[in-house]
């Protein structure tokens, strides 16, 4: 039976295993085609336009097309199967030749791992590896497009693209052209990747993720013959991205605790000072306290490479102003250990004066004891502010009519909260007036009683307290001689505002502290969350009455 040939024109090249002809090889297989014609017959299916399809036999394609041209007609076999199986007949056969470089098997491994959708192990079974072999070509699909064209043209060896497969593909693509041209043995391109490598061991995030990374210098080891040492992590940009991520989570768990938490950077080491009660760099105890509320008193994350996430806490930013609080502690420790000289008294009877000692503990050294006025402090102080006036010019309807003429009279009539009144009517007629509609609002206040108009009066002063901007709400609470403690008492949503440190603050202005006594310490050592709800059920402490200096005026 006569062997079956068609026209080089007529067949199709659309995929192909082989990307690589060595130019000396190619050129002695067209020598010997030109010489004896094609022997041995390519492999080639039918295709939906009439014409047939390359499968197996390219090399022998090419040299005949070199030789004789697209009218050649070549010997064929040809096999009526579907692109899936002429996939893996092409692979298969690619695949089992010797010269098929890595980077090629590595790509022809993924298409066939493809074609099992996913299953290597059935993809290994079809080519004819073990699973081990087709782990190791697929782990090359690491590298760049154009480190494994400079592996499939043999620019470079597979021990340097098992090496780059280790790092980024933007990486491996800086280093290809200098491999490549300086011709960087084995060595120096492993010292080079283990120079720009992160130690897993010091790593500060979880690294559970890293265990089936490409980038982990011990999958790399496992996989391929060459690779750097273990325990390193080849891609700097996701380790840094991790640690920083990191760092910002232990930062912000300490938010809770301190009015100002930082990461510290290389640079920043003279930023910050620990905050010490006694010796020669201390505050003493009384600014010490004073302290915690400072909004330049808190904690400091490392970021420094020899203390990477670790945590110091008490820290004062601050640093100027801590060596004055020093001096001053300094001076004053010093005047009250000066002996104390006592002068007799004047003619006219006059005591004789206090010591030096006893003078320059009084006056030196004076500590701030408050909570820092956040936004959100301000926020709620002004609302208990608004709050606390309502109730109590509600209660009097002829003083609000009188502190609504002086609102008038002060050009504060824009201040009336519309919405606020809109309620305080809506409650007194059961009827809401729409905005905009002034008939239908006139026609309602002249329908209402006289009890009614003066509740509405008192209710436009109400409206008016809501409306009114800080600067002359504060003046207004002054005035009244508004008594914060009658309208509030230490609660949840108040502590909630503030830090740890900061409660330490309040916990002295109220004299929880001393009710705490010993205890005073175990219960900030405690969460947040708990140490809100120790300082809310303090046994036998009466908390009326009692106000943090923060929420007056």
């Amino acid at each position: 039976m006569q062997q079956p040939t068609l026209a080089l024109k007529k067949i199709h090249v659309n995929f192909n295993p082989r990307k690589y002809f060595d130019p000396a090889e190619m050129e002695e297989l067209t020598a010997s085609v030109r010489e004896k014609g094609v022997i041995q017959p390519i492999v080639v299916r039918p295709v939906e336009d009439g014409g047939h399809e390359l499968v197996i036999g390219g090399r022998r394609y090419k040299a005949a097309f070199e030789a004789y041209g697209e009218d050649y007609e070549i010997p064929v076999v040809i096999r009526d199967i579907d692109e899936f199986e002429a996939k893996q007949l092409a692979l298969i056969e690619n695949v089992q030749r010797a010269d098929m470089s890595p980077a090629e098997e590595a790509i022809a491994a993924a298409e066939q791992v493809g074609l099992c959708k996913g299953d290597r192990d059935e993809a290994a079974r079809i080519i004819g590896w073990t699973r081990s072999t087709i782990d190791k070509r697929l782990a090359l699909m690491n590298c760049s497009n154009a480190v494994l064209e400079a592996l499939t043209i043999r620019t470079v060896g597979l021990g340097h693209a098992e090496l780059l497969a280790a790092l980024p593909k933007d990486i491996q693509d800086k280093l290809l052209p200098v491999i490549v041209q300086e011709g960087k043995s084995l060595a120096e391109v492993k010292k080079t990747i283990e120079q720009v490598a992160c130690s897993l061991t010091a790593a500060i995030f979880d690294k559970t993720d890293c265990t089936a990374c490409p980038h982990n210098s011990l999958l790399q080891t496992e996989m391929f013959g060459e690779a750097i040492g273990t325990g390193n992590c080849t891609n700097r940009t996701c380790f840094n991205e991790k640690t920083e991520k990191q760092l910002e989570s232990v930062a912000t768990g300490l938010r809770d605790e301190y009015p100002v938490v930082r990461i510290v950077r290389a640079g920043d080491n003279n930023t910050r000072v620990q905050l010490a009660v006694e010796g020669p760099k201390g505050v003493g105890e009384n600014q010490a306290k004073a302290c915690h509320a400072c909004q330049n008193y808190g904690a400091a994350v490392s970021g420094l490479p020899d203390s990477i996430g670790k945590v110091y806490k008490g820290q004062c930013f601050d640093t100027v102003c801590n060596m004055k609080k020093v001096a001053a502690q300094i001076q004053a420790t010093k005047a009250a250990s000066q002996p104390v000289t006592a002068k007799p008294s004047g003619a006219a009877g006059q005591p004789a004066a206090k010591s030096a000692g006893a003078a320059t503990s009084a006056s030196t050294n004076p500590s701030v004891t408050s909570v820092s006025e956040s936004d959100r402090m301000k926020a709620y102080r002004v609302a208990l502010w608004r709050k606390a006036l309502r109730r109590e010019v509600g209660k009097d309807p002829a003083l609000a009519q009188r502190y609504l003429i002086g609102f008038v009279l002060a050009g504060q009539v824009r201040c009336v909260d519309a919405n606020t009144f809109a309620s305080v009517w809506e409650r007194l007629a059961e009827e809401r007036i729409p905005a905009g509609d002034v008939a239908k609002g006139i026609s309602a206040a002249q329908a209402a009683n006289e009890e009614q108009i003066g509740h509405a009066l008192t209710g436009v002063t109400i409206a008016a307290i809501e409306g009114l901007d800080v600067m002359y709400l504060t003046r207004l609470c002054q005035h009244h001689k508004l008594d914060v403690r009658n309208h509030w008492k230490l609660c949840k949503e108040f502590l909630e505002l503030i830090t740890k440190s900061e409660m330490m603050v309040v916990a002295d202005e109220l004299g929880i502290r001393a009710a705490l006594g010993e205890n005073f310490k175990k219960v900030f050592a405690k969460s947040k969350t708990e140490v809100i709800d120790a300082l809310l059920a303090v046994e036998g402490f009466d908390y009326t009455g009692k106000v943090p200096k923060v929420l007056n005026f």
